[in-house]
């Protein structure tokens, strides 16, 4: 007989008396790393000065155009993390290009301080200038405690809980909240408040939870929610952890930005696939391509596909949900996808002593307050093994080349393989061979990418009805064992709420 799984949910109380000990918050490497004075030029440019830049390289978009998007204030996703391509084409066409975008983006460990008297750094920039406007605009002290929620990366999940208890000025619960764990110590209520257990069955309302629950979210937190929830579910169903969402709210909001000649710059994606369609739209790629389980991160549920012992290989594996993305694949010039906007194929890093060259992507963390969006946090990551030119003579796995996530999954959690990340400090940022103006292009595909999701998000919302429109999203996402998992309220899916809606319809019609 197999023992009972036990419980790894853990509970804290961080008070006002403790210290932020950047040690627990912070990649040892990260301590003593000197910020690269380029990367600290552009975070302290301003969007003024970006938008001066950004328009002279881009004389056809209106200056007027891009401080409205700068200024944009969103509803649901206030803080995002896109990760990024530096690619190009063979006549030399460059750019910054969004593989996906994130509603809990790591960062803050990896980010060397930006000004040495503050080592809460980004932590302290995120939770002032975001978190506790929303907070007090929202909130009602007398509704109950602070918490931090977290499923992964406790590193960071205890700095915003300590960071947020000295910007806040009150103690902070700091809650696990994993996934399938037999003992959870966070619930909602029936009328939608959280509440979690602070020992002894002792249940504490919470009136607002910063989350960085990321695996699954929607199946333990629901859309319906009187705690505020930084960032909200509905964030992530809208394209924040839904790259089939994502998708459709890159391509409406490119259509509406059309006319400000701005664009959010994607590799080219076929969305609504079903498994067995996946082997046709390989062959449209021209054999290379990438296929993704949209409700995946952490470099989960991503596959690169360049020959057909790789796509055997996928197509072999049980699926769990029923939709998928292909995308063209971005590798070097001789391999990558003929696409409609051209051949794009990576940059890379700079060529190392053996004469190597690596994929790496940018991460670019971004966050709204009241004067607009800005910058908060920049690192890359390279690959495990350098790009080939040839394909054919490759003795490793494409992944192997073009995955660049650090995030290890393994039996009882996730650890990070470090030695891959490339910090934005004197030695590491050199290597990416990216200037200031990748850096403005990359922020400014960041914005982009999280305004899109934030204005698909509203259109998921139904203000009139004050619910998330689960007709439309089932309409635009129709998967059911996604709508299985989504928690529309506290004990009610969406399939469950569909169900009610048509018997509500059916009686209706028949009376």
């Amino acid at each position: 007989m197999a023992e009972p799984k036990k419980s790894k949910n853990k509970y804290e109380r961080i008070e006002l008396d403790n210290d932020f000990d950047a040690n627990n918050h912070y990649y040892p490497r990260v301590i003593n790393a000197t910020i690269h004075p380029l990367v600290l030029h552009f975070l302290n440019l301003g969007n003024k000065r970006i938008i001066n830049r950004y328009c002279h390289l881009h004389p056809m978009v209106d200056p007027k155009h891009l401080a409205h998007i700068l200024e944009y204030q969103p509803r649901w996703f206030a803080w995002a993390g896109a990760d990024l391509f530096h690619v190009t084409t063979a006549e030399g066409t460059r750019r910054m290009v969004v593989i996906e975008t994130n509603s809990c983006p790591s960062g803050q460990k990896s980010m060397p301080l930006i000004a040495e008297s503050q080592e809460q750094n980004g932590y302290r920039l995120l939770l002032e200038k975001t978190a506790k406007v929303k907070i007090n605009a929202k909130t009602n002290k007398e509704d109950g405690a602070l918490a931090v929620i977290y499923d992964k990366n406790y590193m960071e999940a205890s700095g915003y809980a300590q960071t947020l208890c000295d910007v806040m000025e009150e103690p902070v619960h700091l809650v696990s909240f994993y996934l399938n764990d037999p003992k959870q110590i966070v619930r909602f209520t029936d009328d939608g408040w959280m509440e979690v257990n602070t020992g002894d069955d002792a249940w504490v309302r919470v009136r607002a939870a910063f989350r960085y629950v990321t695996q699954k979210p929607w199946n333990r937190l629901p859309i319906a929610s009187k705690t505020l929830i930084i960032n909200p579910v509905l964030s992530c169903l809208a394209g924040g952890r839904n790259k089939l969402m994502a998708a459709k709210a890159y391509e409406i909001f490119n259509a509406e930005v059309e006319e400000m000649n701005l664009q959010i710059h994607t590799p080219e994606t076929i969305r609504d696939v079903r498994k067995a369609e996946i082997p046709l739209w390989v062959e449209r790629f021209g054999g290379n391509a990438v296929v993704k389980v949209p409700y995946g991160n952490a470099g989960q549920g991503v596959y690169t596909i360049t020959n057909q012992g790789e796509l055997d290989e996928f197509m072999a594996e049980d699926a769990s949900y029923d939709q998928y993305i292909v995308q063209s694949l971005i590798g070097n010039y001789n391999w990558s996808s003929k696409t409609s906007a051209g051949q794009f194929y990576h940059v890379g890093t700079i060529a190392n002593k053996k004469n190597q060259i690596y994929v790496a992507d940018l991460r670019m963390m971004i966050s709204a307050g009241t004067g607009g969006w800005e910058p908060l946090i920049i690192y890359g990551r390279k690959s495990h093994k350098p790009l080939v030119r040839n394909l054919q003579e490759c003795p490793y796995s494409s992944w192997d080349m073009l995955g660049t996530n650090l995030s290890i999954k393994k039996d009882d959690g996730w650890d990070t393989d470090t030695t891959r990340l490339c910090l934005m400090d004197r030695r590491d940022f050199n290597q990416l061979g990216i200037g200031i103006d990748d850096l403005c292009e990359a922020y400014i595909q960041t914005v982009l990418s999280a305004i899109a999701i934030d204005k698909m998000a509203c259109r998921l919302y139904d203000d009139d009805l004050e619910r998330f429109n689960v007709e439309l999203f089932s309409s635009m996402n129709n998967d059911p064992h996604l709508l299985e998992e989504i928690l529309v309220a506290p004990n009610q899916s969406a399939s469950a709420a569909l169900a009610a809606l048509a018997e509500a319809a059916a009686t209706s019609s028949s009376s």
